[in-house]
């Protein structure tokens, strides 16, 4: 397999195959993610993907799932989408189920019809990453996407029956805007309802503009217990109607999962308890924490 650069991808799909179908990420402007900066966005040829397809044919047998990477292979057209699942199809049939990542730009640009036909090609999984709630810090951290534009895409998603993962940030906010952070993130998550969501903690990448606004004291991340005080507050202001919920990222202090609504009032006191013996012992230790 041919890939270029560093390649990312969900911690679910630890066991998946990796197609790299796009160099880089569409949309590349968020100021806190150091992903792709140092990649320009390209699609790959059919031929690139082929080559590879045919090699994993040669040489992987048991594998069931796909992961399209890198940043956003939905915004590739939809004819030329399609001629990579049906490449998919002919090469490795075992193929059970293809994710990838997406935005709300890309997700806009196709129909439900479209992300349905994807669907019966394979497609399983869509992981959009909303960040945040508030309208204020989706324009400072340049997502290039309104709550409102968020929320069709996310439900585009769902109506067309794909599963739907969605990621938030603990700490994008600051000190200054933890709270109503914390907040309005409950309520996109509630109008979203997807069927998982992740909580990640904010952790400064050098070079980024994030890095600078910390490095002049314009950004300042919340401390510790902060942080977790915007998880209880995300926890349980958010409405869902069946949703595996976790925050056991690698970045996370206090790590969690559970099935909400069912484990959303265990998890409020778990936390809870945590906040009020304040006792750091008890979180992920820092040299444990990563991207």
């Amino acid at each position: 397999m041919k890939y270029e650069g560093d390649i990312i991808r969900p911690p679910s799909e630890a066991t998946s195959l990796l197609l790299q179908v796009t160099v880089g990420c569409s949309h590349n402007r968020c100021t806190f993610c150091p992903s792709f900066k140092d990649k320009r966005f390209r699609i790959k040829s059919l031929e690139e993907i082929e080559e590879d397809l045919e090699y994993a044919s040669r040489r992987i047998r048991q594998v069931d799932r796909l992961f399209l990477c890198d940043g956003d292979a939905l915004i590739i057209p939809q004819k030329r989408l399609i001629e990579i699942f049906e490449a998919i199809r002919k090469h490795l049939p075992g193929i059970r189920r293809i994710g990838t990542y997406a935005n709300a730009k890309s997700l806009l640009k196709k129909s439900v019809e479209e992300l349905r036909e994807l669907k019966e090609r394979g497609l399983g999984i869509v992981y959009l990453g909303i960040e945040t709630g508030n309208a204020e810090l989706l324009r400072k951290i340049r997502k290039g996407a309104t709550i409102e534009q968020i929320v069709e895409a996310a439900r585009k998603v769902k109506e067309a029956g794909i599963t739907l993962s969605v990621t938030v940030l603990l700490g994008i906010g600051g000190v200054e805007k933890s709270m109503e952070h914390a907040r309005d993130t409950a309520r996109i998550l509630t109008d979203v309802d997807p069927d998982f969501a992740g909580v990640l903690t904010v952790m400064i990448a050098p070079g980024t503009p994030l890095d600078e606004e910390a490095r002049t004291g314009t950004f300042v991340l919340p401390g510790t217990f902060d942080l977790l005080r915007e998880l209880r507050v995300i926890v349980s202001n958010s409405r869902f109607s069946n949703c595996f919920f976790t925050a056991n990222h690698a970045s996370n202090y206090l790590p969690i999962r559970g099935r909400m609504p069912r484990d959303q009032e265990k998890i409020v006191r778990l936390i809870d308890e945590v906040v009020r013996r304040g006792d750091a012992s008890m979180l992920r230790p820092e040299s444990m924490r990563g991207l």
